[in-house]
């Protein structure tokens, strides 16, 4: 018998309740210090204006997972001051349809974070945000109030939790 400690997870949750999910395509890369979270999202659609970004995270967070779509447009739209202001703020994480940079840091911070990819340089247009409003990327469409889960394999989304799964997630 093998000594392999088995973890619940997203594989999972798919198993048991796929028809009841929504699996994001697999373009996301875990940056944080958290590699496993659930939680009750809010979300925000940004196109390379951070402001409404750096607005949010400076409000309790209640363990909640910010879910930014960034419009999957180069220019980093998270750093490590962004990062560090959602831990000091009890935000569990963010899910981030676009860039961010720091990743040597945001490795090192007790949050989630997971993005397309990391860029060094800062987004430029400056446009009006739109906050709890329906976001569509990764084939997924993501309601304010639905609970994600993330893990090693991969992200999804339900509009209600899996208590049972609950434990296996930071």
């Amino acid at each position: 018998m093998s000594d392999v400690i088995y973890a619940l997870g997203t594989p999972d949750i798919c198993d048991q309740y796929g028809a009841d999910i929504q699996v994001a395509l697999p373009i996301f890369k875990s940056y944080g210090g958290l590699t496993r979270m659930t939680g009750v999202i809010e979300t925000l659609k940004i196109d390379q204006n951070n402001a409404k970004f750096w607005e949010l995270l400076r409000t309790p967070g209640k363990q909640r997972i910010l879910v930014v779509d960034a419009g999957a447009d180069i220019g980093a739209v998270m750093g490590d001051k962004m990062a560090d202001l959602a831990v000091k703020n009890g935000w569990k994480g963010v899910v981030i349809n676009g860039y961010i940079r720091d990743t040597a840091i945001l490795q090192t911070l007790p949050l989630g974070v997971w993005a397309l990819g990391h860029y060094p340089k800062k987004g430029s247009r400056l446009t009006e945000a739109q906050h709890n409003v329906p976001l569509t990327f990764a084939d997924m469409t993501l309601m304010p109030t639905d609970t994600l889960y993330a893990d090693e394999d991969g992200l999804l989304v339900t509009p209600h939790s899996f208590p049972e799964f609950e434990n296996y997630f930071h």
